[in-house]
């Protein structure tokens, strides 16, 4: 007579072992559905998912379903939370040296943008993380360049002066605005649009993507093209959820996630040109605006962080070499 009891234990124990691996994730981050954030968070869930053979899962929360930014990062921090496609807003209110990112006129346009956040010297500020943050950095992503959207004519810095102006809440972009002379005003993402109708609010700095794809022009008519400002994105895993993990698992989701990352690179590069173009053919406003109009902007943000952030000047050469390549 066969004894199968070893047979069943032998099963039974692989069956643990495999239920142990098996991981349910849960990634937050702030931008809506439709955003490209979001798709690309939702394309990583599928990917590592079929690439685990169903072993692992991501639940995606996005819109803020999960609390603004400084929560989510309390929660990656208590591993509540597993991981998160965050805007490095947060991340320089914790770690300045990634303030230096949103430099005013670092680079000159998306193209630059992205090849500065591929170079050594911006992929190095991801070993302050797991010190700084308590997350491990996965890599970068973006969004397009920064841009003003108003309900009056604004034509330069002098016509923002006093006016209550929507800024994603962090130092760096809060100390620009204050030297430009406007009323920096915090307000979340999902807010904006009424925000604008309201009154609530008399311009916000955005880029082209979400100026279309949630509609702002519908409710502030004057558009100035300043690409002023940078705004990068970073994917991150709680450093208590990256210490559980396997070896064979953490690469798996780092290059999976890495190359969701750069592929929000890939597609704000692809269609900036294309959604400026766009812009212009609605019933809206549109001037234009440059470095030389910031020049003191630039010179009192300057001031500021070069004092807070090491890294500024290594970015301002690495930003140069990219230009000039």
């Amino acid at each position: 007579m066969i004894d199968f009891k070893p047979l069943l234990l032998a099963t039974s124990l692989a069956l643990s072992a495999v239920s142990a691996q098996a991981q349910e994730f849960r990634l937050g981050l702030i931008t809506p559905p439709p955003h490209i954030w979001t798709q690309a968070a939702n394309d990583f869930a599928k990917e590592l998912n079929e690439k685990s053979a169903g072993e692992h899962s991501v639940s995606v929360f996005p819109a803020q379903q999960l609390g603004n930014e400084a929560q989510m990062v309390q929660q990656l921090q208590t591993g509540a939370l597993d991981m998160a496609f965050l805007t490095l807003a947060e991340m320089s209110n914790r770690v300045p040296d990634f303030g230096a990112l949103y430099a005013p006129y670092l680079v000159d346009d998306i193209d630059q943008a992205a090849a500065l956040l591929r170079s050594e010297t911006a992929t190095s500020l991801l070993d302050q993380l797991p010190g700084g943050v308590g997350v491990v950095g996965i890599g970068y992503g973006m969004a397009g360049m920064r841009q003003v959207l108003s309900r009056d004519a604004v034509t330069g810095p002098a016509d923002l002066a006093g006016k209550k102006l929507r800024i994603t809440p962090f130092e760096p972009i809060r100390d620009f605005y204050t030297a430009v002379g406007a009323a920096p005003t915090p307000l979340p993402l999902p807010g904006v649009y009424d925000a604008l109708a309201n009154g609530q609010v008399d311009a916000i700095d955005m880029d082209f993507d979400s100026i279309l794809i949630l509609k702002f022009y519908e409710r502030a008519n004057n558009l100035m093209i300043s690409n002023h400002m940078m705004f990068p994105m970073v994917g991150v895993v709680s450093g208590r959820v990256w210490r559980g993990l396997s070896d064979e698992d953490r690469a798996l989701i780092q290059t999976t996630m890495k190359a969701h990352l750069d592929s929000v690179i890939d597609r704000f590069q692809a269609q900036e040109k294309d959604q400026e173009q766009q812009l212009r053919q609605l019933d809206i406003t549109i001037s234009e605006a440059g470095r030389d109009e910031f020049t003191d902007v630039i010179a009192n943000w300057e001031a500021i962080w070069s004092e807070k952030a090491s890294s500024l000047q290594d970015l301002r050469k690495a930003a140069a070499q990219v230009k000039g390549s």
